[in-house]
């Protein structure tokens, strides 16, 4: 696929035709199976074990958390997680940094949103990489405790 000069994907054919596969990418921007987004990279640096930081960008988590703010994320016990933790999370086939809105013991899973009420979805214990235990080198209250302690066997 090629980008349009104003970001939109150029989703004809070569014989010009358009079908129901690309349909929805002849009208709608890239979306995030099409590329790798900033937040994916993080994620497999979390899962791999590490502690992160990065300053992620956008105001859907404010006062929170602001735009470009450092934010430090660590592995993640998610069984020990609480409404109100921030998690680092793939919903919907997207990485978000977001609050735990709601839990699902049961079915192992959790529901992550903004802070401005926005519900992402819901989504499997597997797929909760971490927790941010830090925002501008301020810790988190009872983050750390729920931090999954680094094993030494999984170093690479």
């Amino acid at each position: 696929m090629r980008l349009r000069p104003h970001g939109r994907v150029n989703a004809r054919l070569p014989g010009g035709e358009v079908t129901p596969e690309n349909r929805w990418a002849r009208t709608h921007r890239v979306c995030h199976d099409h590329r790798m987004g900033a937040l994916d990279a993080v994620a497999a640096r979390v899962a791999g074990g590490a502690t992160v930081e990065f300053r992620p960008s956008g105001s859907s988590m404010v006062p929170l958390i602001r735009s470009r703010q450092l934010v430090a994320v660590a592995p993640v016990d998610p069984s020990k997680l609480e409404p109100g933790d921030i998690v680092l999370a793939r919903a919907a086939g997207t990485v978000y940094l977001r609050l735990v809105s709601s839990l699902d013991q049961a079915r192992q899973r959790v529901q992550i949103s903004n802070n401005r009420g926005r519900i992402n979805g819901w989504t499997n214990h597997a797929r909760v990489f971490g927790i941010c235990v830090a925002v501008d080198g301020t810790p988190r209250p009872g983050a750390a405790a729920k931090a999954r302690a680094a094993d030494p066997d999984d170093r690479p």
